[in-house]
């Protein structure tokens, strides 16, 4: 019984992790840089309570008027999510605060500086989450059934409409069901998402995702429709470990690639997405440092049809990031 009490007393610890980036940008000629630093705390309230937040820190510089003209700093900073979860049961965790918009797969999972693989969100991103990517209010979520080889999750949430520094948010609801199986590490699951304020609209959703046993290829893809546009994007990565391990020189690289495209069905100013039908093509190469240290360049060639406002652009991107972990204080233990 003592040692399970000292166990519980160092799991209860909380923690502090995150990322530093620092981020170098060419989008059509137009040069940028921005250092990063994105604090996760998470901090157990005993066998039920959790809270737990993520903010970001960004400095961005880039040239006052595009391609000329001095560089100017405008300091970024955005609290992503600070939410209380109360863990009710296995199949149930009710969450209330500011959270991650659970649409799609992408603004949960992927967004992270120390996970994404490509310095930029696919054009979709927006879709289902409006631009801030939170919301404000009440989030259920849990697992229908576990099964040796599946297992049914869900999630829905209820947001209300703020418009508070650091706190912006829609008037929204929606679910998401996601279908994994462990065997085939597969992952099929569709979303759904009803903004309720100004003009009502609804957004859907679906991924795939594929992680073979045995193998290091990771293959991710969204599909996301709203109102006045749709899109899809495709990623696909493969680390070299198989050349004498994944902490080999070799074995450190990960080339990347992604194809994305958003087809636009009619105007819509300020939706996050491009304003004509657009097709993108991303090839990346990742290094894996020891320590969490990441190095990370990428080439995107994107198309715009004629009455786009961007039209055709290569985009070159380069950047360093780190994850750090470490408790708040030393545990009993």
């Amino acid at each position: 019984m003592l040692c399970v009490t000292r166990v519980a007393s160092a799991q209860n610890t909380p923690t502090v992790s995150g990322g530093l980036g620092f981020l170098n940008s060419t989008n059509a000629g137009a040069h940028s840089f921005q250092p990063v630093v994105s604090p996760v705390v998470v901090a157990p309230l005993g066998r039920h309570f959790l809270a737990e937040s993520r903010f970001y820190f960004e400095e961005f510089i880039g040239r006052k008027n595009g391609t000329s003209g001095p560089y100017e700093g405008t300091f970024i900073k955005d609290t992503q999510y600070l939410q209380l979860d109360y863990l009710a049961s296995p199949h149930l965790t009710i969450v209330g605060g500011r959270y991650l918009t659970p649409f799609g797969t992408y603004n949960e999972r992927l967004a992270p500086i120390w996970i994404q693989k490509f310095q930029d969100a696919p054009l979709i991103a927006a879709i289902g989450t409006r631009t801030t990517g939170s919301s404000n209010g009440g989030m259920i979520r849990g697992t229908l059934f576990s099964r040796t080889n599946v297992q049914l999750d869900y999630v829905g949430y209820f947001s209300a409409s703020s418009t508070v520094n650091q706190f912006e948010a829609a008037r929204a609801a929606g679910y998401r069901v996601e279908a994994y199986f462990p065997n085939k590490r597969i992952e099929v699951g569709t979303s759904y998402a009803r903004f309720l304020q100004d003009t009502h609209n609804n957004s859907f959703g679906a991924h795939f995702w594929w992680l073979p046993p045995s193998s290091p290829l990771q293959l991710r893809s969204e599909y996301a429709h709203s109102e006045h546009a749709q899109g899809y994007w495709i990623e696909t990565t493969y680390r070299l470990s198989q050349w004498h391990g994944p902490e080999s020189i070799v074995g450190r690289v990960e080339p990347l690639f992604r194809m994305q495209q958003t087809f636009r069905n009619s105007p819509s100013p300020g939706d996050g997405l491009p304003t004509a039908d657009t097709q993108q093509a991303d090839f990346g190469l990742q290094y894996h440092l020891p320590h969490e240290v990441r190095l990370n360049a990428s080439y995107s060639r994107k198309f715009s049809s004629p009455n786009g406002t961007n039209g055709n652009a290569n985009i070159w991107d380069l950047s360093v990031t780190y994850r750090f972990l470490f408790p708040m204080w030393r545990g009993k233990e």
